[in-house]
């Protein structure tokens, strides 16, 4: 006689050994902090850990180490955090609602794009303010990945992984030579630089204010619609057989894409390949549940970020190496691994 399995509520995608995956997001979250505290340790001016501890626990408004910490070092920490956890998530949501393994805002257009109409509004809008910029990069992160999507589907045979990463590269290439004939037009070539060098050496206090609300808004949002995008991964027939109204998953998702994205480029400029690679190292850790990929994914873009910034800083002092030529030695070998095995997709 057969036995029937109990009927349980439990989703058909795979997840790693829950205690363990629990344990190793502690741990992340403890070297996070302590990545921060290194981060701001490090700087022209000779601090102690103990001035950085005192700093962020005691802040003395008349002490010029704690002044130097909160003004210059403490920002730059907490925007490689932020805008790391922003990029990996958007990659991670954009791989799973594609089920495209290729997928990051830097591959799809999307940085490219807000990077696009921060060159336009600097050169149109003379003196316009962070909040103005910020507008224009979320309007230019939806701008890019419509049209890499717009041109993918347009192709013959349809939308595959590798048209979608040869598309993202065509309009990447050409968003960036406008910006440049912008640049160079409007005589802005040098603010233009900073946004497509990607870096957090200029963060100011200020940066943090307007940007930090829809980085932590999208990261909470993400965190809601995780099911749901578990759910859209397993294909999209699948999802509507089990009922999920699919079009409303991917509005809310694409929201959560450009405000986490618009949100980073704004404060960083253009740092690639930190949402193609943390999903992928997230889903070997904790596997292919987003309840578990979504968190361990910000946690590990926040470290990644903030290590490869201490790197620089370290390359060639003491000058800085800007951090998306950091993460890009890390992530094109990966892209190149990752398009060599999807290239059957063609």
């Amino acid at each position: 006689m057969a036995i029937k399995k109990p009927v349980t509520n439990e989703l058909p995608y795979t997840y790693k050994n829950r205690f363990v995956s629990v344990v190793i997001l502690i741990f992340g979250i403890v070297l996070l902090f302590f990545s921060i505290i290194v981060s701001i340790h490090f700087g022209a001016a000779d601090l102690t850990y103990h001035d950085v501890l005192n700093a962020i626990f005691h802040y003395d408004l008349h002490n010029s180490a704690h002044v130097i910490i909160h003004e210059l070092r403490l920002p730059r920490a907490i925007a490689a955090v932020f805008v790391g956890a922003a990029l990996a998530v958007s990659g991670a949501i954009m791989q799973g609602m594609t089920r495209n393994p290729l997928a990051s805002p830097s591959i799809m257009g999307v940085t490219a794009g807000a990077s696009f109409l921060i060159a336009i509004s600097l050169a149109l809008i003379p003196g316009i303010t962070h909040l103005g910029l910020m507008s224009f990069s979320f309007i230019g992160a939806g701008l890019g990945a419509a049209l890499v999507f717009g041109i993918s589907s347009l192709s013959k045979g349809g939308i595959t992984p590798v048209k979608l990463a040869l598309a993202g590269s065509a309009i990447t290439s050409l968003l960036s030579s406008l910006s440049t004939a912008t640049g160079i037009k409007f005589n802005i070539s040098k603010d233009i630089s900073y946004w497509y060098a990607g870096g957090i050496s200029s963060v100011q206090p200020q940066h943090i204010q307007f940007a930090l609300p829809f980085i932590i808004g999208g990261l909470v949002l993400s965190l809601f619609l995780s099911r749901s995008i578990s759910i859209l991964s397993l294909g999209e027939d699948v999802a509507k057989g089990l009922g999920q109204n699919t079009s409303i998953v991917k509005l809310f998702g694409t929201i959560v894409v450009l405000l986490l994205t618009g949100a980073a480029v704004s404060i960083a400029g253009m740092i690639g390949f930190i949402g193609l690679v943390i999903p992928h190292i997230t889903r070997f850790i904790v596997g292919t549940d987003y309840r578990w990929i979504i968190p361990f994914s910000a946690v590990l873009g926040g470290i990644l970020l903030i290590v490869a910034d201490i790197v620089g800083r370290m390359v060639n002092a003491p000058y800085e190496t800007p951090v998306g030529a950091i993460t890009a030695i890390i992530g094109v070998p990966f892209f190149l691994y990752l398009a060599r095995k999807e290239g059957r997709g063609l």
